[in-house]
């Protein structure tokens, strides 16, 4: 844990307010869910919620059976970090985080498909595999995270079967957050 120097009161309702800067470098947006630990030695600590985080080891075995149907690397995220793939190595991809443009891409609940003529879009910050699909996970009306197809290393375009299976994958995925 690394100490920031910053230090806040306790208001008379039990608030206490998380610094812009710190919400900015955590990515901790007005309504986040935050979730609470305590230490034996009275340390507090807040750390942001991901319903998809707690899916991990679903969302990896769904990964694995996408990428054997699609041949395409896949990648599972919530809003923030890689929390799932299969196809790209583990040690250079999980825990990464999401780049500005697929955050966009989620915040708009939008889908991205690229086309022939379509710019080259980097999903997940430091990896050298541009994404091929991108639809949001969506339940109980909040985006949690998001399905990325990656290309294979053939540079195929998805097929119409790809961009229906990552959309059910997303659609699957945003059902089991609700439950």
């Amino acid at each position: 844990m690394k100490a920031t120097g910053i230090v806040r009161r306790i208001d008379d309702l039990g608030r206490v307010v998380i610094p812009k800067e710190i919400r900015r470098t955590m990515r901790i947006r007005e309504g986040d869910p935050l979730e609470i630990y305590t230490e034996s030695d009275g340390e507090v600590i807040f750390k942001k919620y991901s319903p998809m985080g707690e899916l991990s080891e679903f969302t990896t075995q769904y990964a694995e059976v996408l990428y054997r149907a699609t041949n395409m690397p896949v990648i599972i995220t919530d809003r923030d970090h890689v929390i799932s793939c299969v196809g790209v190595s583990k040690k250079d991809t999980l825990d990464r985080r999401v780049t500005s443009s697929l955050e966009q891409i989620m915040e708009n609940r939008s889908s991205y498909i690229a086309t022939s003529d379509s710019q080259p879009f980097s999903a997940i910050e430091g990896l050298d595999r541009n994404a091929a699909i991108v639809y949001p996970i969506i339940g109980g009306g909040d985006v949690s995270g998001s399905v990325v197809l990656l290309f294979n290393e053939s540079g195929t375009a998805p097929s119409q079967t790809d961009i229906k299976l990552a959309q059910v994958a997303a659609s699957f995925l945003g059902k089991q957050t609700e439950e």
